[in-house]
């Protein structure tokens, strides 16, 4: 079979690898034991070792190649000799993430990520991790299923995955990652700009494409399919696609070396976890990493206690998989009184016998099948043979107690809005073609269901039936009372319909071309959709583009009277943040209850309502995803990434979540994606990797001093191939009754998370004037404890900041300034921030408030075994020149300042005109045939893929709006309203000052 043109040609030769050695680091405090972390080379040659004189353990060491026959990466199988052969339970590598158990032996190769188990013959390798299939024709991207043998990394074409080097090739070996310049330990300003740098800064060996199970290639037109046909409204062909989602195992540090003290590494810093006991920090993170012994100790410290769970974060290619436990009919060893599931933290005793619940202090009776004598250290000699025993993340296969009904189907249900202004902007046409091109990406197998509707202000369903020469379009004109005009055929296997979906996705822009009803009936659409797959559940995914203005759910504009209200200061106006009414909440609720989960496409150029619409994904676990002002020439690509990535992102569906801790805590609130029907458990029709739960406790008795702290969360899941499993994640902490312990172990940007996510949910409640005080009142009370109980007697001048916080007062500047709590923003952009923040992941929350700024128009002078990303530069005007060109990115937006003197020929270089006149708003970043261009691209790209997300670009010009946009994102400066960092250090120096007098 010939082979279609690669989407894109390679651009990144491979250097010769730079010298670098590794960093000394001293040995864990007692109370981590359990994590063994390994981290990359100091930031910089200045700093010093970590605290401590002591060997460098070998559990602590820069990422590196794996040894011979260690697992290369999650999934690959487990090397000769590997543990876990004791009789019972049934352990097994667990499969890759939604993928159903395997018959093999952990000898043999397990499933790509998210997909469906291959049956492979002993001789057949797979290609080394992101490589080319062994095979040496694959066949098109799309085309029918491949044999074993040429099977594709997950989420990469087989033409793509058949190239030579990608974007973005690495610039060092894996023994010898290069330096990085990352925070200054002397002051209380980063020596960055950017916020939390992203874990995994550098590019990926070109051996290595997407990390295993991570998102797919970005932006380019897939390869072996068409050219959706609605002209320049794609990005162009010479686009490079990006990627996203966790580094290459070569990637270098970023953040301050080793660990200091009792803390665990910043989400934004580069480590890899041997779990041997305590959780992945990716997937369960607490504000302190040592707990108050008395709820009196922390109120004074006036810092919050909460953990930030996110179940399926995206690991470290080079970490272990999470291990599946099978225990068969008898089902997962628990805690008689307080069901805990069995941890490396609960002990056995009277010769194994019993075991205590390290959670309530239950001592319970091992049963029979898994009773085990104990070594001469109190441990099961069986303990390092059980996942369960010695792990602080495993699965559990879920037993017939676990279900209430047979796991539902993944079943996908598209609803596109076809009304006159959804034609005429692109948007129907875009949502079209982001839909056809990534049927390919559904998951395969005979379980996986579509459909699909259209709507204006009537409601289009569409039989799919293979039978049928053309796909039957059924109206339903009763918008009040809305129902499904056919029982069967509405949702068919994908491997039914495939061909009349693709047919039917091409013709509906030229069928509604000429449709001129404006209205939208989009709250009739989604109960429509809900009624076609109440039997089963599922995904249900909205691509809306004007305000709802028929039908149930129906809405009114509101953004005038908002606009008018705020200038004048009305004190209410935070209620038009508000849902307009319980309408949608209710339907939200009914959705949540028969395990439909909904995202919300708003492709839109006009005030949409999202503080009412957002109520839908954020009550079944989807989110909104929000393109204003919608451009046909940009959008499409970040329309169809976006697609794409919440299609193939590890997720799991109708999932029941529950939070337990030790005696002395109990879990006061769940904040996040869900809906919540029972005091102790939230409902998660969908559950994905980017979602995270934030969990807040407070004190009902006291910890005795060095005592621990455990936390467990359970997770009840179903795959998107039908199993029903159980994650559990464990974390142990210590207790202290020193106030100066809970400081020095403070984590900075989980509890800035927290005051992230009070502040969102304080906003359509409060005025922006009152949550923006709590917010600073929050910084100002905890600076204030420790300069009263902690600091050492100094002079009453100084500001003296905890070392674990030294840039709280920073980053809770930036909150003030930013989106969601400024005056001067739009309804929709307030309540999109406050829609994004509720899931928000810890490390993204910083990055969100407060940007990295990278000068692009200097890129040519770097060196190519300088790290890909530049040092990004502190956000203030003092680093803009005149003759610049600027990136500020935020995560989710990407803003280009370009300068006024800019060199006309570094225009053309990048941006393809010599001359901003008529320039667009909203760019298509090009690659030309030159350097500085190249690095650009590459650059972009990179941040594309640490952030798991597109960026849509936008220019900003000095001298008109989007210019002074840009430079209110300055966060350092003074702002109209607004301090700068230094006069807020004073105002906050001054306050401190007046509560201790």
């Amino acid at each position: 079979m010939s082979r279609p043109p690669p989407p894109f040609t390679p651009q990144n030769p491979t250097p010769a690898p730079r010298p670098g050695g590794q960093s000394p680091s001293s040995t864990l405090p007692a109370s981590f034991s359990n994590l063994q972390i390994s981290r990359a080379p100091p930031p910089f040659a200045s700093v010093g070792p970590p605290q401590g004189d002591g060997p460098v353990p070998s559990s602590i060491r820069g990422p590196q190649a794996p040894p011979p026959g260690a697992r290369p990466f999650p999934g690959s199988p487990s090397p000769p000799g590997s543990l876990f052969a004791c009789p019972a339970p049934s352990v097994q590598q667990s499969p890759p993430f939604g993928a159903p158990p395997a018959a093999q032996s952990l000898q043999q190769q397990r499933p790509p990520f998210n997909g469906p188990p291959p049956v492979l013959p002993a001789q057949v390798q797979r290609a080394p991790f992101g490589g080319p299939p062994a095979a040496s024709q694959p066949l098109p991207y799309g085309g029918p299923p491949a044999a074993v043998s040429q099977l594709a990394p997950f989420g990469v074409s087989p033409v793509a995955a058949a190239q030579s080097a990608p974007l973005g090739a690495p610039r060092y070996s894996a023994a010898q990652p290069p330096q990085f310049s990352g925070l200054s330990g002397a002051v209380s300003r980063p020596s960055y700009s950017g916020g939390s740098i992203p874990p995994f800064g550098a590019a990926r060996a070109p051996s290595q494409q997407g990390p295993y199970g991570g998102p797919p290639q970005f932006g380019g037109e897939r390869p072996g399919l068409q050219t959706p046909l609605f002209g320049a409204q794609t990005a162009p062909a010479s686009q490079p696609p990006p990627f996203m989602g966790v580094r290459g195992a070569n990637a270098p540090a970023f953040g301050p070396p080793g660990w200091q003290g009792q803390t665990r590494p910043a989400a934004s810093s580069e480590f890899i976890v041997k779990d041997t006991g305590n959780c992945s920090p990716r997937l369960m993170r607490c504000t302190m990493n040592q707990i108050p012994c008395t709820g009196d100790l922390l109120t004074t410290s006036g810092m919050p206690l909460a953990i930030m769970v996110q179940p399926f974060a995206l690991p470290h290619p080079s970490e272990e998989a999470i291990q599946l436990v099978d225990f068969g009919e008898m089902g997962p060893i628990r805690c008689s009184r307080c069901k805990a599931y069995i941890n490396p933290f609960m002990r056995f005793v009277d010769q194994g016998k019993i075991f205590i619940c390290n959670l309530c202090g239950f001592s319970n009776d091992t049963p029979r099948e898994y009773l085990c004598n104990l070594g001469p250290d109190g441990r099961r000699r069986d303990a390092d043979d059980r996942p369960e025993l010695c792990r602080g993340t495993v699965e559990f296969i879920a037993t017939k107690e676990f279900l209430v009904r047979e796991p539902m189907p993944a079943v996908y249900f598209f609803l596109v809005d076809v009304s006159m202004n959804a034609i005429q902007t692109g948007a129907t046409a875009a949502a079209c073609s982001a839909i056809s091109q990534s049927l390919s990406d559904l998951p395969e197998g005979p379980r996986t269901m579509v459909g699909i509707a259209t709507f204006d202000s009537t409601i289009h369903f569409y039989s799919l039936k293979r039978a049928q020469q053309q796909p039957l379009m059924l109206i339903v004109p009763d918008i009040q009372d809305v129902y499904t005009p056919l029982q069967m055929d509405l949702i068919l296997p994908v491997s039914e319909c495939r061909d009349s979906l693709e047919q039917l996705l091409e013709s509906i822009p030229s069928m509604f071309e000429n449709n001129r009803v404006a209205d939208s009936a989009f709250g009739a659409a989604m109960k429509a959709g809900f009624l076609a797959m109440k039997p089963t559940g599922g995904k249900l995914l909205v691509f809306q583009s004007v305000l709802p203005s028929v039908g149930t759910g129906s809405l009114s504009a509101r953004e005038t009277e908002g606009r008018s209200n705020i200038s004048s200061g009305d004190k209410e106006a935070h209620k038009l943040l508000q849902p307009v009414d319980k309408t949608l909440k209710t339907m939200a609720l009914e959705f949540a209850e028969y395990q439909v989960c909904v995202d919300v496409f708003l492709t839109t150029q006009s005030y949409t309502d999202v503080a009412s619409i957002s109520v839908v994904p954020s009550t079944t676990g989807g989110r909104v995803y929000y393109y204003f002002p919608f451009s046909a020439l940009s959008d499409p690509a970040k329309l169809f990434n976006d697609l794409r990535w919440n299609i193939t992102r590890p997720q799991g569906l109708e999932a029941v979540m529950r939070v337990r801790c030790s005696q002395g805590l109990q879990v006061q609130d769940y904040s996040g994606n869900f809906c919540k029907r029972v005091p102790t458990d939230i409902d998660l029709p969908a559950i994905d990797s980017d979602k995270t739960i934030m969990v807040s406790f407070k004190h009902d008795d006291k910890f005795q001093e060095n005592s621990e702290c455990g936390f467990q969360c359970a997770l009840l899941y179903t795959t998107v191939y039908g199993q029903r499993r159980i994650r559990v994640i464990n974390i142990s902490l210590p207790c202290t009754s020193m106030l100066s312990n809970l400081f020095r172990c403070a984590d900075l940007e989980a509890q800035f998370t927290y005051v992230v996510k009070q502040a969102a949910n304080g906003i359509p409640s409060s005025s922006l004037s009152q949550v923006r005080d709590q917010v600073t009142s929050t910084c100002i009370n905890i600076l204030q404890s420790y300069r009263q109980y902690c600091a050492s007697v100094s002079s009453s001048g100084q500001l003296i900041l905890p070392e674990a916080l030294k840039l709280l007062p920073l980053y809770t500047l930036a909150l003030t300034k930013s989106i969601g709590l400024r005056n001067d923003g739009r309804l929709d952009d307030r309540s999109y921030w406050v829609s994004i923040v509720s899931s928000v992941s810890v490390s993204l929350a910083v990055p969100l408030v407060f940007p990295r700024m990278i000068a692009l128009h200097d890129l040519t002078s770097r060196d190519d075994e300088d790290p890909l990303i530049p040092n990004p530069l502190t956000l203030n005007s003092e680093n803009i020149q005149d003759n610049g060109i600027y990136l500020l990115e935020n995560g989710e937006d990407g803003f280009i300042h370009v300068r006024n003197a800019v060199n006309p020929a570094t225009l053309e270089q990048i941006f393809g005109f010599s001359s901003l006149a008529g320039a667009p708003n909203l760019l298509v970043l090009e690659q030309f045939d030159n350097v500085l261009s190249r690095k650009v691209n590459e650059v972009v790209n990179e941040i594309r893929r640490q952030r798991c997300s597109y960026l849509r670009l936008r220019l900003c010009q000095k001298g008109d709006p989007s210019g002074d946009f840009f430079r209110s994102l300055l966060v350092e400066d003074k702002a109209p309203g607004g301090l700068s960092y230094v006069e807020f250090l004073v105002h906050v120096h001054r306050q401190i000052q007046s509560k201790m007098t």
